[in-house]
């Protein structure tokens, strides 16, 4: 066999063994046995809520495995192939293989990126909440491009989102929206998108043809469940009902149902109106508010990680996390870790991996070495 094609045989080998130590391989089958037995019991289904705690548990370590059984399986099939292409002398078929090697090799790191998603809440749900900056029409179209961007970037990793809240900007975009994205892992992949973002362009809202720079924050917090205690004083909440929006016609709701929390203590806010009732809302804007605070507790574990307000406060200039630049050239870049692609369109069409892989890595080595 070529000396190319053993070396990226012998990396993705040692992806796998790596892979499996995290894993503890031989407990995390016996696990998996024993949750897909706990699966069949006809029993399981009489408490809904540890049910579905169990059914997390399996899909998140079934993933796992399959990751891994995965990789073993493809990387056999293509050094068997490029066995046969290097004896019979097929160039063709061998250019082939170093393909498929190459690609292996990729799906094997971002696996070993996952494993490390160890994190209290990595594996939960995700709420995602974007809030325009200052610039009116300019930076809600942004927020709303950004809204966009993520509902790509989910949908594409075969997760769903659901709106939440949303508040129209006046002329066009939004001023705000808080959306639940719901699949494995999205809280540990969605939390390393936190932080403000800064867009130049040439804007479609001026006759002047100017070149504009907007603001967006994106904040993410873990959706919490009820095995987590998060204890909060009702007397510290302000309750507020309003109208909900709408796009008008039969189905506004006419009557003050949409919930809004404000934890005093802590100013945090959180709002519900997507449930035709009072009580559901309220009942949603409460889990919400308990899984930010929650989340609240796991950022002052963070010794790296800054405050919550300087997040949320200033929407500008020295607080970005990325820029994407359209206009007078094509760059997005990452301030942190300085990944910079020139393929702007897939980006913001929700082409986010290498920007979260890399932030994840940098997050990693930061707690390894505190």
């Amino acid at each position: 066999m070529r000396a190319d094609v053993q070396a990226s045989s012998a990396d993705i080998e040692q992806s796998i063994e790596l892979l499996r130590r995290r894993l503890d391989w031989e407990p995390a089958l016996r696990k998996l046995d024993e949750l897909n037995a706990r699966v069949e019991d006809p029993t399981l289904w009489d408490d809904a809520e540890a049910a579905q705690a169990i059914m997390r548990e399996r899909t998140r370590l079934a993933s796992q495995v399959e990751a891994v059984q995965g990789l073993e399986r493809d990387l056999a099939e293509a050094v068997e192939y490029a066995e046969l292409a290097d004896a019979e002398g097929d160039e063709s078929a061998l250019e082939e293989a170093r393909a498929q090697l190459a690609s292996l090799k990729e799906r094997a790191a971002r696996a070993e990126l996952e494993a490390l998603l160890s994190g209290e809440a990595d594996g939960n749900d995700a709420y995602v909440e974007i809030n325009s900056g200052a610039g009116g029409t300019e930076s809600n179209d942004w927020a709303l491009m950004l809204m966009r961007m993520y509902s790509r970037w989910a949908q594409a990793h075969g997760m769903t989102v659901d709106v939440i809240e949303e508040t129209a900007g006046e002329q066009a975009g939004i001023k705000s929206v808080t959306l639940q994205v719901k699949g494995p892992n999205a809280y540990g992949w969605l939390k390393t998108e936190a932080g403000v973002h800064r867009l130049v362009r040439i804007s479609p809202y001026d006759s002047s043809a100017r070149r504009h720079t907007s603001f967006a924050s994106v904040w993410v917090y873990p959706v919490v469940d009820d095995a987590i205690e998060i204890e909060i004083n009702p007397a510290d909440v302000r309750t507020d009902t309003y109208r909900a929006s709408g796009a008008g016609g039969q189905h506004v709701n006419k009557t003050d149902s949409a919930v809004r929390l404000t934890h005093i203590p802590t100013g945090i806010a959180v709002a519900c109106q997507t449930e035709r009732s009072q009580h559901q809302n309220r009942d949603r804007a409460w889990k919400m508010l308990k899984a930010r605070l929650y989340e609240l507790e796991l950022q002052k574990r963070e010794a790296a990680q800054q405050a919550l307000e300087d997040s949320k406060t200033d929407i500008g200039w020295g607080h970005q996390i990325r820029s994407y630049v359209l206009q007078p050239y094509q760059m997005v870049k990452d301030l942190r870790t300085d990944v910079e692609t020139s393929d702007t369109q897939g980006v913001l069409d929700g082409d986010l991996d290498p920007f979260m892989a890399a932030s994840l890595a940098q997050r990693v080595g930061a707690t390894r070495a505190a």
